[in-house]
């Protein structure tokens, strides 16, 4: 990766709660725990889903930096989501979480030397695994999420304009 690529990212990653709260903030409040089809996450769900997610991504970056020959693995974020209980899971906790990795992470990855990026693991999932493969995923992360809230509302008004039709 080239170092602009990676700057371009890491200001990705920087933006990705301003994008993610604009997106929360147009919820209206009977949206948010509003499921847009079964199995699908509701609003609630998935700022729930972020902040366990970015929990794990801040842990990941540091140990796939900082530790030599590791095996790397996933989760299942749709059984956490249920195991979990995120409705009753506090909104303003998870989002708060959410913010506080994110500005507690992207000044460590701003400042990691370039042997850290190409520093090597093995994912069960995808293999080769190094800190580039982490910043791609989680630069657009909470965009993509921000995206999905804003899929849910107009899927909400789309069905509440049927409904009063």
């Amino acid at each position: 990766m080239r170092e602009d690529e990676r700057a371009e990212l890491i200001r990705q990653y920087e933006d990705g709660v301003p994008a993610f709260k604009a997106a929360l903030a147009a919820v209206p409040a009977a949206a948010l725990k509003w499921r847009p089809a079964q199995g699908a996450w509701s609003v609630h769900e998935i700022v729930c889903h972020c902040a366990d997610s970015e929990t794990n991504s801040a842990s990941r970056i540091r140990y796939v930096t900082g530790e030599h020959d590791l095996s790397l693995d996933n989760y299942d974020q749709d059984r956490w989501a249920i195991e979990f209980d995120y409705h009753a899971h506090p909104l303003d906790a998870a989002l708060a979480t959410v913010e506080a990795v994110r500005a507690n992470t992207a000044p460590l990855i701003r400042r990691l030397p370039a042997a850290c990026w190409q520093r090597a693991h093995h994912h069960k999932t995808y293999g080769r695994y190094t800190a580039e493969n982490w910043l791609r995923t989680y630069a657009v992360h909470l965009h993509e999420h921000a995206r999905q809230i804003e899929d849910n509302v107009a899927a909400w008004r789309a069905q509440a304009a049927r409904a009063t039709a």
